[in-house]
């Protein structure tokens, strides 16, 4: 149970910090960082992708 936990906690400080920085290149570079930490490769292939898109949703139209 607390493996459950820790990942979900873990898992949602990545996605916040994909949140950081101003381009979405910087988006995508930190959530590759936070999700390679979390979960090792996988985790920085998703973390990036999660960066990308919270950067293209925050980009003015």
């Amino acid at each position: 149970m607390t493996r459950i936990l820790t990942a979900a906690v873990l898992t949602a400080s990545a996605l916040a910090l994909c949140a950081c920085g101003h381009t979405i290149e910087q988006k995508a570079a930190t959530g590759a960082v936070a999700g390679a930490v979390v979960a090792g490769p996988v985790g920085a292939a998703v973390g990036g992708a999660a960066g990308t898109a919270i950067g293209q949703a925050q980009k003015p139209h």
